[in-house]
């Protein structure tokens, strides 16, 4: 039987899949299953625009996995159009789950960078995310790590004020990104009472990101990766119903926070619902409103 299938996947040399199977959900990609007649499969991402959007998380994806510490998807093949990945099959919880989850999550952390930020741009969800430090571009001969000295600023630039504009663009008015201008001095204040080396980061760890895999353990999917504080992507876990405490407290069993974490941590929630007040329209614009307002008193 003739399946219609995206030429990438002959660079398996498995010879044509037998099925290229929808699977739904998602938002930004066409996302299949493809199966072949060994009875192997993969995971195939396509996408109709020729951005770079599956290169990155190709290189995503490939940071994460050099950590060690969680599993991520291993990356088969990408181009423009295309993300052929390691096909996940999805399991069980184990009874351990998330208190496993937690400690890798830290073990992953653990590992630094030489600076806040990532080697390239990419994305979160299909908003541009920018990666480039503010001490200037990251190159390859960037070595050793990073005190964290730079996240203040970083975040503040990179991410509050860039996601601000864009809303202002997109016409959701100057208020939000006034009330940031307002707030930044305070911003910074906070963020700097918890300076520390820059720790590898998913980026956009929410309960639709992970899954387990068929022994039942954690496994990362769709990151937007950079490095920076881990604090962002713990609070980021919180902020759509939030994981069991197996999984927080087994996180900081593994490391401890710094004090005042809770008190920060809607700066780093605030960085999203940006986002998602840029993606999905005005129903995210009074939660953005009420954190700046509280930072620019």
């Amino acid at each position: 039987m003739h399946v219609d299938y995206p030429a990438i996947l002959d660079r398996l040399e498995r010879g044509p899949p037998t099925a290229m199977n929808s699977v739904g959900g998602g938002c930004i990609a066409d996302a299949r299953i493809a199966e072949f007649e060994d009875g192997s499969r993969v995971f195939v991402k396509r996408a109709s625009q020729a951005v770079d959007l599956f290169e990155r998380e190709a290189e995503g994806l490939s940071a994460l996995a050099s950590a060690g510490a969680i599993r991520v998807p291993e990356v088969l093949a990408v181009e423009p159009g295309a993300l052929v990945l390691e096909y996940v099959e999805s399991a069980p919880q184990r009874p351990d789950f998330f208190a496993s989850f937690g400690r890798n999550f830290a073990r992953l952390h653990r590992h630094r960078g030489p600076a806040c930020g990532f080697a390239h741009d990419n994305y979160i969800g299909a908003t541009a995310q920018l990666n480039q430090p503010v001490s200037g571009p990251w190159t390859q001969e960037q070595a050793g790590v990073g005190d964290g000295g730079d996240w203040p600023d970083f975040f503040l630039e990179r991410r509050l004020r860039f996601q601000a504009r864009l809303a202002q663009r997109r016409g959701h008015g100057a208020d939000l990104l006034e009330w940031l201008e307002r707030g930044a001095a305070r911003i910074r204040d906070q963020l700097e009472q918890a300076i520390e080396p820059s720790s590898l980061l998913h980026g956009d760890l929410w309960s639709g990101n992970y899954l387990a895999d068929e022994n039942g353990h954690a496994c990362l999917i769709d990151p937007a990766a950079y490095y920076g504080h881990r604090e962002a992507d713990l609070a980021m876990t919180r902020l759509f119903g939030g994981f069991p405490p197996e999984f927080y407290s087994a996180y900081t069993d593994e490391w401890p926070l710094r004090d005042g974490y809770e008190a920060r941590q809607p700066i780093y929630q605030l960085y999203h619902l940006l986002n998602h007040l840029n993606l999905f329209g005005s129903g995210y614009y009074a939660q953005c409103e009420r954190i700046l307002a509280r930072l620019a008193l």
